[in-house]
């Protein structure tokens, strides 16, 4: 009986123990506007947190929006009363941002992709120079293309995307000054039927590679480039793997890298960059070009490659200053 006893209470003790450590995790939640399948954007953004709870110490939630207007408040706030660290992924949170984060003090804010300051301690954002990976990527297409035209397709004519196409036509015209360089925009983040539509217009009026920025929509441009045996470069994570055949390169936001590590500076030493915005450039890593795997085709040969390289280095020292809208 005493055997049993023993047992028992060391049995409560360790589900005790467990529960403590429960209660010590920390809770973060990722929000979306969109939906995670999108293979580049918003599953970055979902790998960082799944980094986060597979290294301990994070308990995880995943909420998607699916792009309904209706859900952004109500799923946002919801999060945030449930969660020590909301982290809201799509520019349709600003307004509802700067109106809810000043009332909950106690829950910190994530916001990602988008600068915004002034609100309070709680919210910190991190925005990319997408410029920045766009140069490269547009100096990649310039010196591929034969016909001295290419094209973008962008989710929708916006700041941030419009960032990415100053920065890929100045690469495409640092390869080639006489280059045309030919954007079109979807109005639409989710739909790869658009995207391909505009994708094979691009390509009928002369354009041979195209640059996707339009994230489940962007899978269209893939479609069309494998119709039209001609190429394209995929966005935010390295997309080549989707078709190696047609997808040369890809320019890389290391959305998930962000999140773990602003997250873990904060479990580590309380670091927490409140009121603030931390740009993500090349100089941090966080903006690069991916090539796939060396199982995949190269389009892009190592003496490209090289070039490219050179210039990311130009692009930290400042010698080269990429435009950017912002």
């Amino acid at each position: 009986m005493k055997k049993l006893i023993s047992l028992i209470l060391v049995g409560l003790l360790v589900m005790a123990l467990a529960l403590t450590a429960c209660a010590e995790d920390l809770k973060v939640a990722v929000v979306l506007s969109g939906a995670t399948g999108d293979r580049s954007f918003y599953d970055s953004a979902n790998e960082g947190l799944e980094a986060l709870v597979a290294a301990g110490g994070v308990a995880g939630t995943l909420v998607e929006c699916k792009n309904d207007a209706s859900a952004f408040g109500t799923k946002l706030v919801a999060a945030a009363e449930e969660n020590d660290i909301v982290v809201a992924v799509g520019w349709e949170f600003w307004d509802i941002l700067c109106e809810y984060a000043p009332e909950l003090p106690d829950t910190k804010f994530i916001f990602i992709d988008n600068g915004l300051d002034g609100i309070g301690d709680n919210l910190m954002s991190i925005t990319y120079a997408q410029n920045e990976g766009s140069f490269l990527v547009g100096y990649i297409a310039g010196t591929l293309s034969q016909t001295g035209k290419i094209g973008a397709v962008g989710g929708e004519d916006s700041d941030t995307i419009n960032d990415f196409m100053v920065g890929y036509e100045a690469g495409a015209k640092y390869a080639n000054a006489d280059i045309a360089v030919e954007v079109q925009y979807a109005g639409d983040y989710d739909d790869p039927a658009k995207g391909k539509e505009l994708a094979l217009a691009l390509y009928d009026a002369g354009c041979d590679v195209i640059f996707q920025v339009a994230s489940r929509t962007g899978e269209g441009v893939f479609e069309a480039a494998a119709e039209r045996g001609l190429y394209a470069i995929g966005v935010d994570s390295d997309q080549k793997y989707i078709n190696p055949d047609v997808i040369v390169c890809s320019m890389i936001k290391r959305v998930n890298a962000s999140i773990e590590q602003a997250i873990t500076a904060y479990m580590t030493d309380g670091t927490w960059a409140g009121n603030s915005i931390w740009v993500a450039d090349m100089s941090t890593g966080l903006i690069d070009v991916g090539y796939g795997d060396d199982t995949m085709p190269q389009q892009v040969s190592d003496e490209l490659k090289a070039e490219v390289e050179e210039i990311a280095g130009k692009i930290i020292s400042g010698e080269i200053v990429v435009p950017s809208v912002f």
